[in-house]
């Protein structure tokens, strides 16, 4: 069943069955109960008034001797019988409601306590038959042990049981259509919103929509999330890939026309130079749209997360062979829990540019650190944070450093893009950057991503 509303709706209708099918039994249970306990108090009352009634007679055998007070006694066939047996069986009375009948009610009862059971008549009825032994004093200080049993049909009882059975059944059964159709309609509003997602996913693949609605369910938050950030990580690569090709495209054109018109105007040796010069050039524009190409662009969902710790380990022991002039003292400190949701590559690229950047313009100090965080939906950030005990950047140079091209100090070897590709890696996966003072006495700059 691929329906969540059907196998919800099949799951508790079975625990519904299962639950209404022990509550009959047991209301079955105790209504027979009461059914009997009812027969037998009749029983009970019916055989204290023959006692009542009873008399030794001519033989000293004990006899009604006037009318029986309960009219059924005295009606053939009506269902309510009663005998006197001596102790061997022997029939000394029975009701004139058992005429025509041949009857074995008493005949075999044996024992000193009264006895409540059930018995098949000759004709195939059956009853519910209480008998109790008696010692009947037949002459003053002369006893004997006698049998008085009565009987009542329990067909009555029966189908009054079969009523209340079919009552019960039909009860139940439209109380458990009313809870399914009740619990099916419930179903249908607390899944809405699973339907609507749906709805709008559909609708992000037919192009009317860029992303799926904000207001979710708790539950459904972190997917509608997710989902939100894959949709957007697809549109920035995809976007991402067309300007680096755009750009990779514009920057050959110069080259190559230079090219083209130095082998037009004859080859001399002299434009060799040229053409090693723009070969150069060349080789130099296309590794840097590779390193552009490279950054993933924000595939945080299909990626699991890369260890923040040993990567910067790795970027430490090199930026030490790079700068090893310096004397530098770098530092690290993350987590073992620290762990970064997107390509590795990105990270390293980052982490480098921003390394080699506080390398370059600190004095003796670098320290770089990692720490795992949430925000205010309960997703996992993870926290970079550089600092360096340089001179800092001044608050009129933080914004203009990030620009492609551009540096705070030109005196300085470098051609300004490293800082410009880490504000694109940043917004490529949605993530803040800001720098400020650092407590080393020179600048900090701290980077926000998606972590795990």
């Amino acid at each position: 069943m691929r329906s969540l509303s059907g196998r919800l709706l099949a799951s508790v209708s079975l625990l519904l069955i299962v639950f209404f099918g022990l509550t009959i039994a047991v209301l079955d249970l105790l209504f027979r109960d009461l059914s009997e306990r009812s027969i037998g108090e009749l029983l009970d009352a019916q055989l204290i008034a023959l006692l009542a009634v009873s008399e030794t007679d001519d033989h000293r055998n004990p006899q009604p001797a006037g009318p029986l007070a309960e009219a059924r006694l005295r009606q053939p066939g009506s269902g309510l019988y009663a005998v006197i047996r001596a102790q061997d069986g022997t029939l000394i009375w029975r009701s004139p409601s058992l005429l025509g009948r041949e009857t074995s009610l008493g005949r075999t009862f044996t024992g000193s306590e009264r006895r409540i059971e059930r018995q098949r008549l000759d004709d195939g009825s059956e009853v519910m038959t209480l008998s109790a032994p008696i010692d009947w004093e037949v002459e003053p200080g002369v006893s004997r042990p006698y049998v008085f049993s009565v009987a009542t049909s329990v067909a009555p009882y029966e189908a009054q049981l079969h009523r209340f059975r079919q009552q019960m059944f039909g009860w139940f059964l439209g109380l458990l259509l009313l809870l399914l159709g009740s619990l099916a309609l419930l179903l249908r509003w607390a899944l809405q919103p699973v339907r609507r997602i749906e709805r709008e996913i559909r609708e992000v693949e037919g192009g009317s929509r860029t992303a799926l609605t904000d207001v979710q369910p708790t539950e459904l938050r972190g997917l509608a999330a997710n989902m939100n950030t894959l949709l957007a990580s697809e549109r920035r690569r995809v976007e991402h890939y067309r300007n680096t090709l755009g750009n990779l495209a514009h920057s050959l054109k110069t080259p190559l026309a230079v090219i083209r018109s130095t082998l037009s105007s004859g080859g001399a040796p002299v434009h060799s130079n040229v053409i090693d010069q723009q070969v150069g050039r060349m080789d130099a524009i296309v590794q840097h749209q590779l390193r552009r190409a490279a950054a993933a662009g924000g595939a945080v969902v299909g990626h699991a997360g890369v260890d923040v710790a040993p990567l910067l380990n790795e970027l430490r022991a090199a930026m030490s062979k790079v700068y090893a002039h310096k004397d530098l003292m770098i530092e690290v400190a993350a987590p073992d829990e620290a762990r970064f949701a997107g390509d590795r590559g990105d990270l390293f690229e980052l982490g480098g540019n921003l390394l080699d950047n506080a390398c370059k313009w600190c004095r003796t100090r670098v320290r770089i650190g990692a720490r795992r965080e949430f925000d205010a939906f309960g997703r996992v950030r993870l926290r970079l944070s550089i600092e360096d005990d340089g001179s800092g950047v001044a608050p009129g140079d933080r914004e203009r450093i990030f620009e492609r091209g551009m540096r705070a100090d030109e005196q300085v070897d470098g051609q300004g893009l490293g800082l410009a590709m880490v504000r694109e890696i940043v917004a490529l996966y949605g993530g803040e950057l800001t720098i400020g003072d650092s407590a080393l006495g020179g600048a900090q700059i701290e980077v926000v991503l998606p972590g795990r």
